[in-house]
């Protein structure tokens, strides 16, 4: 079966420099875009409860602008002013430029890293006496966390948000030759919104070895993935898969 459509469980990219949109046009495939699952913000009351308290920090870690977001959010929500001596420590730079969203951010003592949490750690060891918070997701990796132990640095961690399946009950059917996932939580949504969903001629592909398992855990079929030492992203397994199969 050749391939004429995908659906891709994410937004829309903001530029027409998308690698997708070249796919497009290069194989004369439609592809659409539409994220499975979404953010929601968990109220501040809940973080009382945690008794976790924002003010005796004197450090955020941020892995993310989602957790920016909702760090910041919290504060308003908590009545609880920003305090200039406050260290701010992000993944990578323009996770760190994101900040600039609510402080300013030339006045402020911010440190980033280049993607990776092993080398933030080094600014963050460079500051043992700090108090730090972690704003997290819900379901959240331990590397943070298992890091920050590692090197005996106080934290606290702040459940701030969690991931849900998306509403598409908009979507009469998911009638697509390939569905393209990028977590695990994307494909459960797919069964929560269409539990009778059965895949038939239906392709689908994972970014992830996380995604590509929750595929497998529901008995879907697997069909492509990324990465791999061929194709690094999920555009270049993309790519392959349409040339073979559109030959």
């Amino acid at each position: 079966m050749k391939i004429k459509t995908i659906l891709i469980s994410q937004p829309k990219p903001e530029t027409e420099k998308s690698p997708y949109f070249d796919i497009s046009k290069k194989y004369n495939v439609k592809i659409d875009f539409r994220p499975f699952i979404q953010v929601e913000g968990i109220p501040a009351k809940e973080l009382r409860r945690a008794k976790v308290d924002l003010c005796s920090h004197t450090a955020i870690i941020f892995n993310s602008r989602v957790a920016i977001d909702h760090y910041f959010r919290v504060l308003e929500e908590l009545k609880i002013s920003i305090n200039d001596e406050w260290k701010y420590f992000c993944y990578s730079e323009s996770i760190a430029f994101y900040l600039q969203k609510y402080i300013i951010y030339r006045k402020r003592k911010i440190f980033y890293g280049n993607g990776r949490f092993n080398d933030l750690m080094e600014s963050i060891k460079r500051f043992p006496n700090e108090n730090y918070l972690v704003p997290l997701s819900e379901v959240h990796k331990n590397e943070i966390p298992f890091s920050l132990d590692k090197a005996n640095i106080k934290y606290s961690k702040a459940i701030l948000y969690k991931t849900v399946s998306a509403d598409l009950s908009d979507l009469s059917d998911v009638n697509y030759d390939v569905l393209v996932f990028f977590s695990p939580a994307g494909v459960s949504s797919l069964l929560h919104n269409f539990p009778d969903f059965s895949q038939n001629g239906t392709c689908i592909g994972a970014f992830g070895t996380a995604t590509a398992k929750a595929v497998e855990d529901l008995n879907l079929r697997l069909d492509l993935c990324a990465p791999t030492p061929e194709t690094p992203s999920m555009t270049a397994a993309l790519e392959e898969f349409i040339k073979i199969r559109n030959k």
